[in-house]
C-alpha cells in the first residue's frame, strides 16, 4: 500500500490498532504497535525495522525496543484478531498448515537444518505452525506455533556437554524454560485447544495437509475433541473397505477370550481406488478461479474423483466393543490422463455427505498458500532479523494484525484504495 492509500485509511487504522492492542497497559506502546503495522503495510522490499523506519521517518530504536524486548504479550492480542477474523470472515473451516523462513546462519531461536515445504528440500529455516480461518474466498491466520527442533531441546540432549551448549543456545535466543520440542500435529491440536478456551465457536471442520494427516494420533484428537476433518493422507494408507466387519473366533470358555478381527489384511488407498477403477470416478468442480480461456470460460476448476466409506487400519485407532473400526469417507483425485491416483483424503463428515462437499473442503486448504504469500511478500513475515523468541512472536503478531486488516478492508470496503 502507497502513502495515499496509507492516509486514507488512517483513522480506520487507529482504531482497528487501539481494539486489538487494547490489552497494552501503556499508550506509548498501542501508538508503537500501530506504527509498526503501518511500517510493515507501507510500500518497500524489505519490511525490517531499519528500512521501515526511514520510510516512515521515525527512529528504528523505537521500533526495535517495542519488538525485541518490550514485555508486552501476544496472547490477548492474538485472542482479539481470532475473534475479529472469525466474525469478518465466518469461517468454513479452519485449515492446519506450516511455512518455512529460510536463515542463512544459526542464531535465530530455533532455526535448524529440517525440511520445509516452502524450500521444497530441507533446509537451514525457522518453521512456524499456523491455524487460520478460511473460506472458498477469504482466509486469515489465527494462531501460531514457532516449532522447537529436538536440536534445541535441552531435554533430549545425549551428554552434560551437549546439554550445556543447548541451554547456552536458548539462554542466548531467550527462549522459555517451559518451551519444549512438540511435533507439528501436537502444537496444532494445543493451538486449536487455545483458539477453543478463548471463545471461539467450534468450526464446522479441520483441514490440513497430509504432513498432519498421516498422523493417527493427530486425526484421533480431532475426534476426541468433537470436531469433523477432511485431512490428506498418503497412498499408502493402510484402509479396510467399508463394508469389512470384524470376526470373533470361537471359544471354549478356557483361557482369555480371543479379539474380534478383521478376517482379511488391510489393503491402501491406492489398491482400493485402482481396484474401483475408473468407472467409480465422477467430474467435480470445486471452485471458480480467474484464468479463463476458451476450453474453460467460467475459469471451472474440476478434475475426477471418487468416494468410498472405508475403515482406516491402525493398531492404536480406538475401536468398538464389536472390534469394528470407525467407518469414514475416502476421497481420492484420478485427473484425466494420470495413470492413478494422485491425492488422497480421509474425512469424519456424515456418511450423506454430497462428493461435491467432500471436494471442495478437500480442496480448500489452498487459501492458507494466499495468505502466507502476502504475510510474507507483501507483509516482511519472514523479513524479520532479530534473534529473540520473543521478538519473533512480536513480529509474527503485528504482521497478523495488517494482514487482518487489509483483509476486512477487501471483504467490507472491496474499493479501498490500496486493495488489489
Amino acid at each position: 500500500m502507497d502513502a495515499v492509500g496509507l492516509g486514507e485509511v488512517g483513522e480506520h487504522l487507529d482504531s482497528f490498532v487501539g481494539e486489538v492492542f487494547s490489552s497494552l497497559a501503556r499508550k506509548d506502546r498501542v501508538a508503537t504497535a500501530g506504527v509498526y503495522v503501518r511500517g510493515v503495510m507501507l510500500d518497500g522490499k524489505r519490511k525490517s525495522m531499519q528500512p521501515m523506519a526511514e520510510r516512515l521517518g521515525c527512529d528504528h530504536q523505537r521500533l526495535q525496543q517495542f519488538v525485541t524486548s518490550s514485555p508486552w504479550d501476544v496472547v490477548p492480542v492474538r485472542k482479539v484478531l481470532s475473534r475479529k477474523a472469525c466474525e469478518v470472515i465466518t469461517p468454513q473451516a479452519w485449515a492446519v498448515d506450516d511455512t518455512g523462513f529460510a536463515k542463512d546462519g544459526d542464531a535465530s531461536p530455533c532455526v535448524a537444518r529440517q525440511y520445509s515445504g516452502t524450500l521444497g528440500k530441507v533446509g537451514n529455516c525457522q518453521v512456524a505452525v499456523s491455524v487460520h480461518a478460511v473460506t472458498d474466498h477469504a482466509s486469515a491466520p489465527l494462531n501460531w506455533r514457532l516449532f522447537l527442533p529436538a536440536s534445541w531441546d535441552d531435554r533430549a540432549a545425549g551428554d552434560a556437554e551437549q546439554k550445556a551448549a543447548i541451554t547456552a543456545r536458548r539462554a542466548k535466543a531467550a527462549i522459555p524454560g517451559n518451551e519444549h520440542h512438540r511435533r507439528k500435529w501436537e502444537q496444532a491440536l494445543e493451538m486449536i485447544d487455545e483458539l477453543l478456551a478463548w471463545g471461539r465457536t467450534l468450526p464446522p471442520v479441520i483441514v490440513a495437509d497430509a504432513g498432519y494427516g498421516d498422523a493417527t494420533e493427530f486425526r484421533q484428537g480431532l475426534t476426541d475433541r468433537g470436531l469433523a476433518y477432511v485431512v490428506a493422507v498418503k497412498a499408502t494408507t493402510s484402509i479396510h473397505p467399508g463394508d469389512a466387519i470384524p470376526v470373533t473366533p470361537p471359544w471354549c470358555g478356557n483361557g482369555r477370550p480371543p479379539k474380534s478381527h478383521y478376517p482379511d489384511p488391510p489393503t491402501t488407498c491406492k489398491d482400493l481406488v485402482m481396484t474401483a477403477g475408473r468407472h467409480a470416478l465422477q467430474e467435480v468442480t470445486w471452485r471458480h478461479g480467474t484464468k479463463t480461456g476458451p476450453a474453460n470460460p467460467a475459469a471451472a476448476m474440476r478434475s475426477q474423483f471418487t468416494a468410498a466409506q472405508v475403515r482406516p487400519a491402525n493398531r492404536t485407532i480406538a475401536r468398538a466393543v464389536d472390534g469394528s473400526l470407525p467407518e469414514l469417507w475416502l476421497v481420492a483425485e484420478w485427473p484425466s490422463g494420470a495413470t492413478e491416483p494422485t491425492d488422497y483424503w480421509l474425512s469424519t463428515l456424515p456418511a450423506d455427505t454430497p462428493i461435491t462437499e467432500l471436494v471442495r473442503l478437500a480442496k480448500i486448504r489452498w487459501r492458507i498458500e494466499h495468505d502466507y504469500r502476502e504475510l510474507k511478500d507483501a507483509l516482511g513475515l519472514d523479513h524479520f532479523e532479530g534473534r529473540s523468541w520473543l521478538g519473533w512472536h512480536h513480529h509474527t503478531t503485528l504482521v497478523t494484525a495488517a494482514h487482518l486488516f487489509l483483509t476486512t478492508l477487501r471483504l467490507t470496503s472491496p474499493k479501498a484504495s490500496g486493495q488489489d
